[in-house]
């Protein structure tokens, strides 16, 4: 990774802690996320700037439907991608972990790659090397699950095959 994107995470990292950032960003980010995606070409996450990201496609838990949702991930030194639950450090799971529950098999769009992946839940004796992984690329991240309250659903998307271009 470039110095000078390290440079600006360690700098922003910080500001999604704040108590600002996890009221607002919840509504921001979606926005700025649709936004560039037009720009992008959807090509990649806002995210994507200055850490992996990845968009999800997910089957609802509840109403069957396919649904989005733009994600930072870590890679885990084995070809798979470790996604958190964070939800902003929110009370409550976000959606997107609960569809996984329910529907396991899902795809994921990687730098314009669209892979069919397996949802498996990071094991408790896996979580404290899996946030080590998060936090070397997102400094402090694990503080969200501190601060909510609540254990964080980590997932490890294993690929089952690659689907091809859009």
């Amino acid at each position: 990774m470039p110095p000078i994107r390290t440079a600006v995470r360690h700098l922003l990292a910080p500001l999604t802690q704040t108590p600002a950032f996890r009221r607002f960003g919840r509504r921001i980010m979606p926005v700025l996320e649709a936004g560039f995606r037009v720009v992008g070409r959807g090509r990649m996450p806002i995210s994507g700037i200055l850490v992996p990201s990845l968009t999800l496609h997910t089957i609802g838990a509840k109403s069957g439907q396919v649904r989005e949702v733009q994600l930072m991930y870590t890679p885990d030194g084995a070809g798979c991608a470790i996604v958190a639950g964070t939800n902003f450090a929110g009370t409550r799971h976000p959606a997107w972990t609960v569809n996984l529950r329910a529907h396991p098999d899902a795809e994921i769009i990687v730098r314009g790659r669209r892979l069919a992946v397996r949802a498996e839940p990071v094991g408790d004796d896996e979580r404290d090397a899996a946030w080590a992984r998060i936090e070397a690329q997102w400094p402090n991240y694990r503080s969200y699950e501190r601060q909510s309250g609540r254990a964080v659903r980590l997932y490890r998307l294993v690929p089952t095959a690659e689907l091809g271009r859009l």
